[in-house]
Formats: structure tokens, C-alpha cells, sequence
């Protein structure tokens, strides 16, 4: 798992979607749970969580989960990424404008670390 504080949220990566639910220590978070996470067939075609943006059932901060098995390609990566910075971004921000523009710029961000994995 990959982890990073990006300030007002915490940024988790891995290939394998199950993983953010060993991360938090929990079977289930959300209305989804670890049990029907392995039963899913989880690839770069389909997963049980693509991206997932929620709060932490620890501590209530935000979190973004990216399932990295679905970065298949520059399109689908990005597009997988700004559409979890949007929910991000709706929790952070109330004018239209700079919702859009943050959640522009993290997606930016976040496509260039995945790039470097």
C-alpha cells in the first residue's frame, strides 16, 4: 500500500482493492466489506473498488483509494483519478470554479506519482 498525507486527505494506492480495508484493520467500512471484496473478480477489467473517496473509519479524516490494477493506460488513469479528486473535491470546496480547478490540479498530482511506481 502506498501512502501518502496530501494535507487535507490521506492518498492511498495499491494494486490490490482488499488492501484498504487491511489498512484501516477493519472487515467492513462504508457498506462495502472484505469478504465480498475477495470473492470479486478483482483485474485491470474489473474490481470490487476502482477508486473509493470516504473518511476513515479511525479517525474521520478524508481518504481517496486508488486501485493501481485499474491504471491501465494514461486515459484510464487520469480519468479514474479525477473522478475520486471530484468527490474529493466536493467535500473540500463550494464554488464551482475552484472545485473543478483543485480537483484538476491533485489529479495532475496524483497521475504523475503513479506514473513513478
Amino acid at each position: 500500500m502506498y501512502e501518502y498525507d496530501r494535507g487535507q486527505y490521506l492518498l492511498l494506492m495499491s494494486e490490490c482493492p482488499c488492501d484498504v480495508f487491511d489498512y484501516f484493520d477493519v472487515d467492513y467500512m462504508h457498506g462495502l466489506n472484505v469478504f465480498d471484496c475477495k470473492d470479486h473478480l478483482n483485474n485491470t477489467e474489473q474490481a470490487y473498488i476502482a477508486g473509493w473517496c470516504n473518511v476513515s473509519p479511525k479517525d474521520g479524516k478524508h481518504f481517496v483509494f486508488i486501485n493501481l490494477s485499474r491504471c491501465t493506460d494514461d486515459v484510464h488513469t487520469t480519468a479514474l483519478v479525477m473522478h475520486e479528486m471530484m468527490h474529493m473535491s466536493f467535500e473540500l470546496h463550494k464554488d464551482e470554479e475552484e472545485l473543478i480547478t483543485w480537483a484538476e490540479q491533485e489529479a495532475i498530482e496524483i497521475v504523475s506519482l503513479i506514473k513513478l511506481l
